[in-house]
């Protein structure tokens, strides 16, 4: 089962690869600058927050970054080609 310990794996990863602080991060993913601080003290998300999340996760994950391997990586969306003329 997938749970919040595995998001902040993910959020974790994500801020090593870059650099950058939770704040950050949880703004970038929910528009929202306090709530990663807040799962980490033990908050909740909705699941369709949370599927949201792992989803911007993997598509904007860095280049060359290593993705937890203990959690599945969801498929991201490719772009869509412009038809041949």
């Amino acid at each position: 089962m997938i749970e919040i310990k595995h998001l902040l794996a993910i959020v974790d990863a994500y801020r090593a690869a870059t650099g950058v602080e939770d704040t950050t991060v949880s703004h970038r993913v929910f528009d929202d600058s306090k709530k990663i601080d807040a799962m980490r003290r033990g908050g909740d998300i909705t699941l369709g927050r949370f599927n949201s999340a792992v989803l911007w996760f993997s598509e904007n994950w860095p280049e060359g970054a290593e993705w937890p391997l203990a959690i599945a990586r969801p498929a991201t969306t490719a772009p869509q080609n412009e038809a041949a003329e």
